[in-house]
């Protein structure tokens, strides 16, 4: 029996895991929101997707055209097509969104999200305020997305490379291997388990890399447009002795809480298959990574205004909750806030937000277990 799922949002890693989700052999449900709809408007007029084979003279993976089974602009419609559901969407889009699909979700539903970002406890809150909490479905973070991607033209794909494999955990933790036995027929790689949704959070690999380079390199990505190679020319050796300084300040939060988190530099050469000496040659050789000038322009941009919010915030107070110093990250987190006068330590992906305020690191560990 062809295994159905429903994918939840239309841009670049939405679009391409209907892709992938198709030509692995499962039926899928395209949904986009209204205003996100023009990618569903292109499919429905090509017929479905195509991913390139190349794309500015540069090789690309998968190519390839995939018709869509169906294309949905109705929530309810899209929810009811199946218990498998992805949502590949921006962190920020998570709780709108979980906030309308709750009147239609069923229990037994596994709602997974790409990336995670801490969202299944921040939706696992709403559904407990919402006054939903006889609804039985399993929330599943993963990492990030599994593809490096573009959305080019209408209903045209450069994907760029893919993940060698996909860390996840659920929540509630003991339900992991059993929503990675579900997941695992429509994704395009193998799922591996993570102790819990607070490690799947803090081993974000754009942890280390977005918020911090793109911060450091504000003044010649805005003055020349993101003109640039992001992490070949972002990186440098001095921007990646301070990237170091925030890694260290990762894992010793991890270590607080308990969780004995990979060095980055070991993640990144096993997500995408190399043997690199540090980070700064990570940045600067990694293929998947270096095929197209894709910079960001502005401190607009999501590696600031959704890494920092929602990976550097959370971090900031599981370490003011460990008593961990955090010197790099705090900084990064004052300067983005001047550059985008806000205020992430209030708006960001706080405690609070993920329903574990009052709870002490001890308590929240049991809680997501």
């Amino acid at each position: 029996m062809t295994t159905r799922v429903a994918v939840i949002g239309s841009g670049n890693a939405g679009l391409t895991a209907a892709y992938h989700f198709t030509l692995q052999g499962a039926d899928v449900c395209l949904y986009g929101a209204a205003g996100f709809d023009q990618p569903l408007t292109d499919i429905e007029q090509r017929g479905g997707i195509e991913a390139l084979a190349s794309f500015n003279d540069v090789s690309l993976s998968y190519a390839g055209f995939q018709a869509i089974d169906k294309i949905s602009r109705d929530l309810a419609e899209t929810l009811a097509y199946a218990d498998l559901i992805v949502m590949p969407v921006p962190s920020f889009a998570q709780e709108p969104l979980f906030t309308n699909m709750l009147p239609h979700l069923r229990n037994g539903q596994i709602l997974m999200l790409m990336p995670g970002n801490y969202g299944s406890l921040v939706l696992n809150r709403i559904k407990h305020e919402q006054g939903y909490d006889d609804l039985d479905i399993t929330f599943v973070d993963a990492i990030s997305i599994p593809w490096a991607t573009r959305i080019v033209g209408p209903a045209e794909l450069a994907i760029l490379g893919m993940k060698e494999f996909l860390p996840v955990a659920a929540l509630p933790a003991h339900r992991t291997a059993e929503a990675i036995k579900a997941l695992q027929p429509v994704m395009p790689l193998p799922l591996t388990p993570l102790g819990n949704v607070i490690e799947a959070g803090l081993e974000n690999i754009n942890f280390g890399g977005h918020p911090l380079l793109t911060t450091l390199n504000m003044g010649l990505l805005e003055n020349f447009d993101g003109q640039f190679n992001y992490y070949k020319d972002c990186c440098s050796v001095s921007t990646a002795k301070a990237a170091a300084v925030m890694e260290n300040e990762r894992l010793a939060i991890g270590a607080a809480l308990g969780l004995s988190l990979k060095p980055e530099l070991e993640a990144m050469n096993a997500l995408y298959a190399m043997d690199c000496k540090d980070v700064y040659e990570v940045n600067r050789t990694s293929e998947t990574h270096g095929k197209l000038n894709s910079a960001p322009n502005s401190a607009s941009n999501r590696y600031i205004t959704e890494d920092a919010a929602y990976l550097l915030v959370p971090c900031y107070e599981f370490a003011q909750l460990s008593g961990i110093d955090t010197p790099m990250l705090t900084a990064c987190l004052h300067i983005d806030n001047a550059y985008n006068d806000t205020d992430y330590f209030v708006t960001g992906r706080t405690l609070e937000k993920m329903g574990l305020d009052n709870l002490t690191a001890k308590e929240i560990m049991e809680f997501v277990a």
